[in-house]
């Protein structure tokens, strides 16, 4: 199982985002993962934008993992926001999404990309869990709600 801590800084989780499209919202993507992971804020919102004219990210249920390979890094890292109003990413099931974990990749991560992608579906397919990631009014109490789910998910 990946290890939260090591998939998602804490300030790589941001609550109430205000963006109107989804332009606007890889913006936010790259200019975190500038911040938090030093990566070039533009090859990210590249990568992310090239990823996404393969096929929308959004899986349904106004949620999406958009994704890319980066150089410069040594594992898997995520970028959660949680959007105050959803903003349409033609998603599969035509609704705008609101809750968004990027995931970001050394060129290489191929198996180690698949198990951090599937952990992260598995959260995101969790209504319950679902839920709660909407009802949190902050970006530590969402952090919280990921750290406690992986503790939940290995026992």
């Amino acid at each position: 199982m990946t290890e939260i801590a090591s998939l998602l800084a804490p300030g790589a989780v941001t609550a109430g985002g205000h963006m109107t499209n989804a332009k606007m919202l890889f913006q936010h993507l790259g200019q975190v993962a500038e911040r938090e992971y030093g990566l070039p804020a533009i090859e990210v919102i590249d990568r992310l934008t090239e990823r996404e004219r393969l096929g929308s990210t959004g899986f349904g249920g106004g949620v999406a993992i958009p994704h890319g390979k980066m150089e410069g890094l040594d594992h898997v890292v995520g970028i959660f926001v949680q959007l105050a109003e959803p903003v349409d990413v033609k998603a599969i099931d035509d609704l705008p999404v609101d809750l968004v974990f990027c995931l970001l990749s050394p060129p290489d991560a191929g198996s180690e990309h698949l198990k951090a992608l599937a952990q992260v579906s598995r959260w995101l397919r969790d209504r319950a869990f679902v839920a709660k990631l909407r009802g949190a009014g902050s970006a530590d109490a969402i952090y919280a709600l990921f750290a406690a789910s992986q503790t939940r998910d290995a026992a």
